[in-house]
């Protein structure tokens, strides 16, 4: 069994005020101390020895630290995924046996959905009733992508004179993944399982701010069927370790999952020996409040799509477009409904939102208040730190912005909604579409030819990929449009997914009488 100890949270320090009556629990893996990589199948440190502390972003105190590897534990961690790929314990098995060992990693994380959820909180902040949640949609990703291996069809092709032409379903090799610390383990799996149901072998390099869910996976994993060197990890730097992923070229592919200026630089990479690559990146999706709109409703949407997470998620709708007629009104709404987002503890069950996870995206996060007044931008509501100890952001609107502005254009990432207004529909359109990226959209209104999903006439209009219920601003693993523009290169959802880690063959087969 996982050892836990049991600390008051007036133990801790002082954070915010909901925290004082919060009880963490916290696990031995995050505890100080090193831990370790798992490549071939073995743990191992670093080859240098250098590790990188982390700290609980809500109290600031330390937590275990992990290995800082670097270009050599990626090619020791690569050529243990190649021989694992041509290995007859992987690559000779059959296609139900492959989904039956997924079936294996959903029910191990299953099994410690707890302590994994714990370990999220403590190492990237979001409150343990978030992390638990997403716990049980990881392990559901897992079972879903655990009943494709017994369905890679192939097709029969029409060919001239006496053959059988078929096209197989073929796995690449050896896959490089990169993710996001913004939930890490949820971004894993929908890269590891649709990567392994496709017969890949895999090196993971998880973030460095949020690494130790994945290390503990690792660990886990070990109890299933799962083959030596099939998934290897490697902890470290993005420029280190990241870096030499990518560049490798042992490598067939490499899935990314963050930002839009590091996905262009692996794009330039990554190209350079013709890997195949899927890019997830940033977004600053509108959500468009119309006159007709029940504005209570909205109001709570709207609060959910910027604060959620923090505001640390990709789909997060922190541009918020509300008709002329309405603004003040909706304003008060709602910075009401904001006053109900209790700031604390992520181990507290009152807590909705938590810290951001590390001090220098806390910086860069605040650093946007002053850039936003001196635009020429109102901070109607927040617009500071929350509490004195922990990164703790107050829920921030910002209100009298234009399109031009930074706070408008850039993606911030942070529990923060920019509003401005619009005349009518044609007017929000444009002004949504005045944006490089083209993640997902959001429309309030009873008028159904204004909604945007198919159906409503301004569907083509929006340039978003994604277009969720105007209540639900849920994710899930499940087939959605692939965004556009700057957001996506490669199909990342649903079969579309599990296409992206494959590879295919043309074979002719010259029949006898």
């Amino acid at each position: 069994m996982t050892e836990h100890v049991t600390t008051p949270a007036s133990a801790i320090g002082r954070v915010p005020p909901i925290a004082e009556a919060a009880r963490r629990d916290i696990p031995a893996f995050v505890r100080p101390g090193d831990r370790l990589m798992t490549i071939g199948g073995r743990r191992v440190p670093a080859v240098s020895g250098l590790t990188l502390a982390n700290v609980d972003p809500a109290t600031e105190e330390p937590l275990a630290s992990i290995p800082r590897g670097g270009a050599e534990d990626i090619d020791r961690a690569v050529r243990a995924a190649q021989q694992a790929f041509t290995d007859a314990s992987w690559a000779g098995i059959d296609p139900d046996e492959r989904g039956r060992i997924l079936f294996q990693i959903a029910a191990v994380i299953d099994e410690h959905a707890d302590e994994l959820a714990a370990i999220e909180s403590h190492n990237m902040g979001m409150p343990l009733m978030m992390t638990r949640h997403m716990m049980a949609g990881v392990a559901q990703i897992y079972r879903h992508y655990a009943g494709w291996p017994t369905k890679l069809y192939g097709h029969t092709v029409p060919t001239v004179g006496n053959r059988l032409g078929y096209t197989r379903k073929e796995p690449l090799g050896v896959v490089g993944l990169i993710w996001g610390w913004n939930g890490p383990m949820p971004q894993l799996a929908l890269k590891l399982a649709p990567a392994l149901a496709a017969g890949n072998t895999t090196v993971l390099k998880p973030p460095e701010w949020a690494s130790l869910t994945t290390l503990r996976l690792a660990e886990l994993l070990e109890s299933t069927d799962l083959p030596a060197g099939v998934v290897n990890v490697v902890t470290g730097t993005g420029a280190e370790a990241g870096e030499a992923l990518i560049r490798h070229p042992g490598v067939a592919k490499i899935g990314f999952t963050g930002s839009t200026a590091t996905g262009k630089h692996v794009h330039e990479v990554a190209s350079a020996d013709l890997k195949r690559l899927t890019l997830e990146l940033g977004g600053k999706s509108p959500i468009v409040i119309c006159a007709d709109a029940d504005l209570d409703a909205a109001a709570h949407g709207a609060a959910i799509g910027f604060l959620a997470g923090s505001g640390q998620a990709c789909t997060a709708g922190t541009r918020l477009f509300v008709q002329d007629s309405i603004r003040e009104e909706f304003i008060d709404r709602l910075v009401k409904v904001m006053d109900t987002f209790t700031v604390g503890d992520p181990f507290d069950p009152a807590t909705r939102m938590g810290p951001l996870a590390a001090r220098q995206h806390f910086e860069r996060v605040t650093s946007y208040f002053e850039i936003a007044a001196q635009d020429g931008a109102t901070i109607r509501a927040g617009g500071k730190r929350y509490g004195d100890r922990g990164f703790f952001v107050a829920p921030t609107l910002l209100t009298d912005v234009t399109p031009d502005m930074r706070v408008a254009k850039e993606e911030i990432f942070g529990p923060v909604g920019a509003l401005m207004s619009f005349t009518d529909l044609d007017d929000a359109i444009v002004k949504a579409n005045q944006t490089e990226y083209g993640l997902a959209a959001s429309v309030w209104t009873k008028d159904p030819q204004h909604r945007a999903p198919p159906g409503g006439r301004n569907r083509r209009r929006h340039r978003m990929g994604q277009h969720p219920p105007r209540d639900d601003q849920r994710p899930d693993a499940l087939p959605r449009v692939q965004a556009v523009r700057y957001r996506r290169r490669g199909r990342i959802r649903g079969d579309g997914r599990l296409h992206a880690y494959q590879g295919g063959s043309h074979r002719a087969v010259k029949r006898h009488p």
